[in-house]
């Protein structure tokens, strides 16, 4: 049992619909060798920018954050899917980039989260697949060229249900969204509708980003954006109205991990990507431990995705009459 979830905070999720857990991670020891990494992930990609003629240099020296501004704004291109920890929803290749490194399974299966998740959805945790990356760019360093990647700009307000399949309407998947760095009101933070995770599951249509719930169906006038310290976690269930505002700052990234948690035995929302037992009372012997094999679990789904056509990841097109 989590000291970290206290009466109130569990009292504030079922009448709200989220509640934050102050640092749950210490943002300097767990996330400074992930940033490391990120930056080696950093200079490979600038190289490639390099050989094709769209940068003319590595940008070596600078902070992490500040490189990949740099970066982003001399080759005009956002590079979300090389920090990735899952699959896209289309153009999947067998070269298609992942960041699938022993310290963010480390992460994902770390035991203060897992006592939290626990405490909420019980002793037999499944890590679901759809976990992301994002690193929120400032305004005038996305790309102007064709859609920017919901891994870099804003998010549009969505139920974290309508971005799965049917089959997840009976489960119960918590969320649970991790800033690794400050995440505030200007460099876009979350924000949530509270109570809206008593709604019913409402229409979602395509965005530029990916989809979205219209505004004609919300009440906007409730939203409070959700400033955090890195380190904490924002958690809430599939139903909670949320999105992410604009990152309007000139020299910050927001940086933050979404993780997404279920009991055993409920379907993931994506069949084809794999989910994992993370933590199990059960069946402890069933805990997936070794990270090569959860790499080896999602490099398998990337070569099967490769070579046919794509599920349909979502179910909602643009002919819904919430879309006109």
């Amino acid at each position: 049992m989590s000291a970290l979830l206290t009466d109130s905070a569990l009292e504030r999720l079922e009448v709200d619909g989220y509640v934050v857990v102050e640092d749950l991670f210490d943002a300097e020891a767990d996330f400074a060798p992930l940033i490391a990494e990120w930056d080696d992930v950093l200079t490979g990609v600038a190289r490639g920018l390099m050989a094709e003629g769209l940068l003319g240099q590595l940008h070596e020296g600078l902070p992490f954050d500040q490189r990949l501004i740099a970066i982003s704004l001399e080759s005009g291109r956002n590079l979300p899917q090389a920090f990735e920890i899952s699959l896209p929803q289309k153009n999947i290749t067998a070269e298609t980039p992942m960041h699938l490194s022993d310290t963010i399974f480390g992460l994902i299966t770390d035991e203060r989260l897992l006592d939290v998740v626990a405490r909420l959805i019980g002793p037999d945790v499944i890590s679901n697949p759809v976990q992301h990356i994002r690193m929120k760019l400032p305004e005038r360093a996305l790309s102007s060229e064709g859609q920017t990647s919901f891994l870099a700009g804003s998010v549009s307000w969505h139920q974290d249900l309508g971005v799965l399949t049917e089959e997840a309407d009976a489960a119960t998947i918590l969320s649970v969204w991790v800033p690794v760095t400050d995440a505030t009101v200007e460099n876009g933070c979350l924000q949530v509708i509270p109570g809206s995770h008593r709604r019913d599951l409402l229409d979602h249509c395509p965005t530029s980003g990916n989809l979205g719930i219209p505004d004609k169906l919300l009440k906007l006038q409730e939203a409070v954006p959700v400033p955090m310290r890195a380190g904490s976690a924002l958690i809430f269930g599939q139903q909670l109205i949320h999105g992410s505002r604009d990152n309007v700052t000139r020299d910050e990234v927001r940086i933050s991990m979404d993780l997404r948690y279920q009991p055993a035995g409920q379907p993931s929302g994506r069949p084809d990507f794999p989910s994992f037992p993370a933590r199990s009372a059960a069946r402890p012997d069933s805990v997936l431990r070794d990270p090569e094999e959860w790499r080896r679990q999602w490099r398998e789904a990337q070569m099967l995705l490769a070579e046919r056509e794509l599920p349909k990841f979502n179910r909602w097109s643009g002919d819904s009459p919430a879309c006109a």
